[in-house]
């Protein structure tokens, strides 16, 4: 990953290993009685609370002002969207899949930084990693998903929350880089809250909540959100957004894992065809653009 500050890569082991729990907690959480709306509103609620008292307390939520459209925006790609599809498409496929489907956020990113997002840009020829990547998907899907119409909607929908997640750190890198990240994903998920808040009101659990429900959502929004957006955020502004989706690279496999010897999920061989193809065209797609940022940054620092 070329050269890293010591803050970015703690950053980064952290969240490789945090940001591949969450599709065990969430497959545990919806099993457990949770429906993905009321899952998401919980899981924002309870982090947002966190996050709000500890911007509260050092004072540095004044640096949102002027940026509510912003926040406002984040939240609702990064969390209010995709965290309920994601809830949902669990209930319709394993955690594993889940977890593979997600892992094409850094090929989402840089098609969209052909766009949006210069600094982040990727040269014609990673085009091939991007064919790969899509090709990885068409793999899962079309071997191991294509004849269970049930599958192929809770694909889909984790394939929107993937959208979700290459837009919302474009936006923090353009708009909210220079904010205390405590103020902007406290504010941000109290945002979400709101939003998802009479969605949640009107879904009530499938049956009765379970200890280890209660339990994997606790840890799922005190671990997997509040910490975590905190620490993505710290890691966005040490290496910007294509480099910090490096992570995708690590988090399904620790998904994998933890779904094979805790859950005893058995990925199918379009599951693992499509993991290799989609690491593989991700690395080759993003790296033109962190080779870019790299040389950016060095030339900035010899000025």
């Amino acid at each position: 990953m070329g050269t890293m500050t010591s803050r970015g890569r703690v950053a980064f082991a952290t969240m490789a290993v945090v940001w591949g729990i969450p599709y065990l907690l969430i497959k545990v959480s919806v099993d457990g009685g949770f429906s993905p709306l009321l899952l998401a509103w919980s899981r924002v609620t309870v982090a947002a609370a966190i996050l709000l008292a500890l911007a509260w307390r050092g004072d540095v939520l004044g640096g949102l002002r002027g940026r509510r459209r912003w926040v406002a925006a984040y939240a609702i790609c990064e969390m209010a969207i995709p965290f309920p599809m994601l809830a949902f498409g669990e209930t319709r496929v394993s955690s594993s899949l889940a977890a593979i489907l997600i892992a094409t956020v850094p090929l989402i990113i840089a098609a969209l930084a052909i766009r949006f997002a210069p600094s982040e840009r990727v040269t014609g020829h990673r085009l091939a990693g991007l064919l790969l990547g899509l090709a990885g998907v068409v793999a899962l899907v079309g071997i191991d998903v294509a004849g269970s119409p049930r599958e192929l909607v809770g694909a889909a929908a984790i394939m929107v929350t993937a959208l979700g997640y290459s837009v919302g750190p474009l936006i923090l890198d353009r708009h909210l880089a220079d904010a205390d990240p405590r103020a902007t994903m406290g504010a941000s998920l109290a945002v979400a809250a709101v939003v998802l808040a009479p969605l949640a009101a009107l879904s009530h659990p499938s049956h009765g909540l379970t200890a280890s429900a209660l339990a994997a959502m606790v840890a799922l929004a005190v671990v997997c959100t509040a910490l975590a957006f905190v620490v993505f955020t710290i890691l966005i502004l040490e290496v910007g957004p294509s480099r910090a989706s490096v992570v995708t690279y690590i988090n399904p496999v620790v998904a994998v894992a933890l779904g094979t010897v805790i859950l005893g999920e058995r990925p199918g061989p379009g599951a693992l065809i499509g993991l290799v193809a989609i690491l593989a065209g991700s690395w080759i797609a993003t790296s033109g653009a962190r080779e870019a940022r790299d040389l950016e940054q060095a030339a900035a620092t010899h000025a």
